[in-house]
């Protein structure tokens, strides 16, 4: 099987800061990769890069065949990006911005605006679909973020902290939707900090840490050459210069002395 995404001797740096230091990944349909980091390891460079949001950097970057770097814009079509914070037009309704999205994809109207109503009613949002999103809450906005980056039907799926603000329901149907999603041939790219939720639904996970990968595999292979425990645990084995331990100590003791002359 011919990878999906292909990168090789990827570099990026801005100015003197080299933030991506020889990134080498084989990615393959269907996969439901877990992309881990402390903030500022380079995920988000990353991403950016693969959705062809940035360029300047050094090395090879292949998306279903296509060089990154010679079409960006073939790149756009077949990937789905929801960010963790993006703007939403906010006095528009649903309906008008995932329209909008819909053109900017030259998605067929009758096609968009059956796909609109079915994955709006889907979310709980047909209630709302007329309503201006400037009143809405931040997981209702989360779940147009969501239709957005799936509304012309992508083969790999960027997900950068997608359940922000999400009910515990919705959390449950995202999950499930990921999973279907991969059982489709679909390739899912998830960012997040919610060790357990990349843990339960990721069967890759690859950890960056200072721009250089230091883990790739499955949770159970992880586990088995880093130690048993949670992906919480391995995360923090590999990337904590301090004991956090000592840290949460520190804080504690920041108000002992006060509580001690009560």
């Amino acid at each position: 099987m011919e990878p999906i995404i292909l990168m090789e001797h990827l570099h990026k740096s801005y100015g003197n800061k080299q933030v991506l230091k020889d990134i080498n990944l084989k990615i393959y349909p269907g996969q439901v990769i877990g992309y881990i980091g402390p903030n500022g390891a380079g995920k988000s460079t990353t991403v950016k890069i693969l959705c062809g949001l940035l360029s300047g950097f050094e090395g090879n970057v292949t998306v279903k065949g296509i060089d990154l770097r010679q079409d960006p814009l073939g790149v756009k079509r077949i990937v789905g990006y929801v960010p963790e914070l993006a703007d939403l037009y906010e006095v528009l309704t649903p309906v008008e911005f995932l329209e909008l999205i819909a053109g900017l994809h030259e998605l067929d109207p009758a096609i968009a605006s059956e796909r609109i109503v079915k994955m709006l009613t889907a979310f709980g949002l047909e209630q709302n679909m007329l309503q201006r999103m400037d009143t809405f809450s931040k997981g209702m906005r989360q779940k147009v973020l969501l239709i957005s980056g799936l509304l012309h039907d992508p083969d790999i799926l960027i997900l950068d902290e997608p359940l922000s603000g999400l009910d515990a329901n919705s959390v449950i149907i995202v999950k499930e939707l990921i999973s279907q999603l991969a059982a489709q041939g679909k390739t899912i790219f998830y960012c997040s900090h919610m060790m357990d939720v990349v843990e339960k639904v990721c069967d890759r996970i690859i950890l960056i840490n200072q721009g250089t990968i230091v883990a790739d595999g499955s949770f159970e292979m992880l586990q088995e050459s880093l130690g048993k425990g949670s992906l919480e645990n391995i995360f923090a084995q590999l990337t904590a210069e301090v004991s956090l331990q000592g840290v949460a100590s520190s804080l504690v003791s920041a108000f002992q002395k006060n509580r001690d002359d009560e």
